[in-house]
């Protein structure tokens, strides 16, 4: 199983945006959308064997499961559609227990530490970060839980929690990508072995 845990700082925890403004009055929610569908899509098909994490503005997290996704389309707006009927369904999400919005969507009343506790347990946690190792140089974990920031940098807490928690600190090249760049390659450095297979 592969996992993105990516923290959305500015991102609406209310369904009252519009789908027209994601990058701006929806709080950047653009940057997660794009990342949702980099984790997923391949060119005819979707990777199952990925689940995706959004940590909205450290209160609810949206969960995408790879095996049950049903109406994820490879644009930001109907995947911001998805994140909004999670949003309209989490009076539902009691404690930490999911409300199911759509079929391989579900949402959670957990920030970035419940949620981090919650998915790194038997994951290889790899904080995916500008200052990082060269990814190359690590050899690619079977169950990897990477975790990344949306346009932000993480803050002070959250960077406290990963380095308590990450197994790895790595960064994917020589240049600064966007978060969706960045779960493209990762990706593909572990499609191809670190680098080996192709």
């Amino acid at each position: 199983m592969r996992q993105f845990l990516i923290v959305g700082h500015d991102a609406p925890t209310t369904p009252e945006f519009s789908l027209d403004d994601l990058a701006g009055g929806a709080g950047r929610l653009d940057v997660l959308c794009r990342c949702v569908n980099s984790a997923f899509f391949l060119s005819h098909s979707i990777r199952e064997d990925v689940r995706v994490h959004l940590v909205l503005g450290d209160e609810f997290t949206v969960r995408f499961e790879g095996s049950e996704l049903r109406r994820l389309n490879p644009d930001e707006r109907s995947t911001a559609a998805l994140v909004r009927q999670a949003l309209e369904h989490r009076d539902d999400a009691i404690g930490h227990m999911p409300a199911e919005s759509t079929p391989g969507v579900s949402i959670r009343r957990m920030g970035f530490e419940a949620t981090l506790d919650d998915v790194a347990e038997g994951a290889t946690v790899v904080e995916l970060h500008e200052d990082g190792d060269p990814i190359a140089d690590v050899e690619p974990p079977a169950d990897p839980l990477f975790v990344l920031s949306d346009h932000h940098e993480f803050a002070e807490s959250e960077r406290s929690l990963l380095e308590a928690e990450a197994d790895e600190r790595v960064r994917v090249g020589p240049e600064v990508l966007h978060a969706d760049h960045t779960v493209t390659v990762a990706h593909n450095y572990l499609d191809t072995d670190g680098y080996t297979t192709y």
